[in-house]
């Protein structure tokens, strides 16, 4: 459930409720009875993967930290003896 974020102009005071996406907004200060206005918070988020501006077009000094901090995975195969002995 999201948290929102009200203001009460009369007394100042700052609230956060859980509420749910059909529940009533809070419209009446619980302390001084006066009408609050609802905030928008910031949210916070990580952009992460590729196809993001740093990973696809950082400058050239930061794509050869991120290149030199990957290095390439070799794999190496073996195979098995399948010459059978008689």
């Amino acid at each position: 459930m999201p948290i929102y974020e009200y203001e009460c102009p009369s007394c100042g005071k700052h609230y956060e409720l859980i509420q749910r996406f059909s529940d009533e907004p809070l419209y009446t200060c619980p302390e001084c009875g006066g009408h609050v206005h609802k905030l928008i918070s910031h949210s916070s988020f990580i952009l992460k993967g590729a196809g993001w501006y740093v990973t696809d077009y950082a400058s050239p000094e930061r794509k050869k930290i991120k290149d030199s901090e990957e290095k390439p995975v070799t794999k190496t195969e073996t195979k098995a003896d399948t010459s059978a002995k008689k």
